[in-house]
């Protein structure tokens, strides 16, 4: 194809607010491919066209640009490890904890780790916790805020976190239930940006996001990641994520099988 490609992905930069260049070319193009496909469009400089003329293309093509998939508890035994390791390791020295979940996509992560809290606030009435949940999707941030799920993605939990956490709804859905939703709180935020929406945090999860991003960037988020925790505070990262050697002297490895670190001073 010609080089109608830097003028597309200057134009969804500009118009979308999301930085292509943050992430894999490759990455960017077949999302852009399958886009294409999808509104019969051949090459990037007619796509392009198509965009300016057909503007209920943009929600589409965003969604393909930051599409994540998710569920309740992803690699369960990382949740097993945050529930019986790190939590009571951070409680064991403070009442009060603050976790970002950065990347949350549709609220499963954030929610599952609610859940986790709930447990543990039930078996001991002095600690208590809050979870900042943040997206550059407004339009998955309304669906994690309405808290809203399908049967089959519900029913994967046990029965009994079913019933504790979830109202069933007609037609089949379940709706969070108001003290999971209490603990979090949703926010709109770029990670490009290089600034945190909040810091001395104890634990920052980012999970099965930064595949998408270059090498570069993948060492400025540990960057920003390290600045946004407290002394000895745990970055979790995605199964199949690294860190860069530029950036890996910044923590300590608390489980390298599950990719969980500690921010070393």
């Amino acid at each position: 194809m010609p080089d109608d490609f830097s003028p597309l992905k200057r134009y969804v930069e500009q118009t979308l607010k999301i930085q292509c260049s943050s992430y894999k070319e490759d990455y960017i193009k077949r999302r852009f491919l399958s886009r294409m496909r999808s509104t019969n469009t051949n090459g990037y400089g007619e796509y392009h066209s198509y965009l300016r003329t057909h503007p209920e293309e943009l929600e589409p093509l965003r969604n393909a640009l930051t599409i994540n998939v998710t569920e309740f508890f992803r690699d369960k035994e990382v949740f097993d490890s945050i529930r019986t390791t790190i939590l009571p390791a951070i409680f064991s020295h403070r009442k009060r904890i603050w976790i970002w979940c950065a990347g949350c996509s549709s609220g499963e992560e954030p929610y599952s780790l609610a859940m986790i809290l709930t447990e543990l606030m039930a078996q001991n009435k002095e600690i208590s916790g809050q979870i900042l949940a943040t997206d550059i999707d407004e339009v998955v941030l309304a669906k994690a805020k309405a808290g809203v799920f399908s049967g089959n993605v519900v029913k994967k939990l046990s029965p009994g976190q079913v019933t504790r956490h979830f109202s069933p709804l007609p037609g089949g859905d379940y709706a969070v239930r108001q003290h999971l939703k209490d603990l979090i709180r949703f926010r709109q935020h770029d990670l490009m940006s290089g600034v945190p929406p909040a810091r001395f945090l104890d634990i920052v999860t980012c999970r099965n996001v930064t595949i998408y991003f270059t090498e570069n960037q993948k060492d400025e988020l540990a960057r920003l990641f390290h600045g946004a925790l407290s002394r000895g505070g745990y970055y979790v990262m995605g199964k199949t994520e690294y860190l860069g050697k530029q950036v890996e002297g910044l923590f300590t490895p608390s489980d390298t099988s599950l990719k969980i670190y500690s921010r070393r001073d």
